[in-house]
């Protein structure tokens, strides 16, 4: 038999966010609402991503910069590999050329 789930409104899932945060204990939070401590975690991670509705951090231009920045990331790190490489080949270029 299957279990059916519970299905919280984002207005709930702010203010259990908001708890959890002014009690700083996630167990004991969770068992304070009668909610999973996975469930509360989801929700929390979620809020500290900025894609819970609901919370202060729920704002598309958040998201739209969070997005901008993990790519602004990989481009860098594919830039800093490059420059590496570079480095590389030039030294191996100035030993030969001696």
């Amino acid at each position: 038999m299957s279990k059916k789930q519970k299905i919280y409104n984002d207005q709930f899932k702010a203010e259990a966010i908001k708890i959890e945060q002014n009690n700083g204990n996630v167990s004991a939070t969770a068992r304070e609402l009668g909610i999973s401590m996975q469930a509360l975690s989801n929700w929390f991670n979620k809020t500290k991503a900025g894609k819970l509705a609901g919370t202060k951090q729920d704002n598309p231009n958040f998201i739209a910069l969070l997005e901008e920045n993990k790519k602004l990331k990989n481009l860098l790190k594919i830039a800093e590999m490059e420059r590496e490489f570079l480095k590389k080949a030039a030294a191996y270029f100035a030993k030969e050329s001696q």
